[in-house]
């Protein structure tokens, strides 16, 4: 039974209090057994996620999918040396993708799943938006069918612009949804959900809920 130990929350929370390379090389052993605990967990929920997508390859595992925990602060204000956070992108490619993909977040009280197209590149950008203006339905199919709204409520918002972007005008019927630089939706999880015997099914299903907002997204990119 795979899910997200209350010892790897423990090790994330203590690190967030202690984070510096002192403590983390005197606790590498409860990093180790954190990490190991997150590739099992990406792992399972990579082999149940392709039965759904079928772009994720059979030979995609953890290794390619879970992210550094160590920190790149040359141009960062923030020196601290790690993340408060173990991530997991999950696409084609697996992390770091620069496309439509998936995301795993864990951490205490912060834990999420998250999927679409984060500050796509300004040509996936405006076809994404041309895609938008003439299959706006195709769109909303997806994102106001009733699981979705209720699972997500609506995209986010975090990265809108403030005017009307360029060639549509300010009274288009969707220009909210047109302003958004990012496309993407994001779902809370709280830690006793993911330390659950279902943790790993429960992600699977809400990514599974994402698939056609991100298929939508891919079909935009490539035609």
């Amino acid at each position: 039974m795979i899910m997200i130990k209350p010892e790897t929350f423990d090790f994330i929370h203590d690190l967030i209090h202690h984070n510096n390379r002192d403590w983390f090389q005197e606790n590498k052993e409860r990093y180790l057994n954190a990490k190991e605990n997150i590739d099992a967990f990406a792992d399972a929920v990579l082999n149940g996620f392709r039965k759904i997508d079928s772009s994720i390859p059979s030979e995609l595992t953890s290794k390619r999918c879970v992210m550094r925990i160590y920190r790149d602060v040359r141009f960062s204000k923030d020196k601290s040396p790690y993340k408060n956070n173990f991530g997991i992108g999950i696409s084609s490619k697996g992390k770091g993708n620069d496309g439509p993909g998936y995301y795993i977040h864990i951490q205490p009280r912060q834990s999420f799943i998250a999927g679409g197209y984060w500050m796509p590149q300004a040509e996936h950008l405006k076809a994404i938006r041309q895609e938008i203006d003439y299959n706006i339905d195709d769109l909303l199919n997806i994102i106001e069918e009733k699981n979705f709204k209720t699972y997500f409520g609506e995209l986010d918002q975090n990265e809108k612009l403030k005017t009307s972007p360029k060639g549509y005008e300010s009274n288009h019927p969707y220009i909210e949804i047109l302003k958004l630089r990012s496309f993407t939706v994001t779902h809370s999880f709280r830690d006793e959900e993911l330390s659950s015997k279902d943790a790993v099914q429960k992600v699977i299903d809400g990514l599974s809920l994402i698939h056609p907002f991100c298929v939508f997204l891919n079909q935009a990119i490539i035609s």
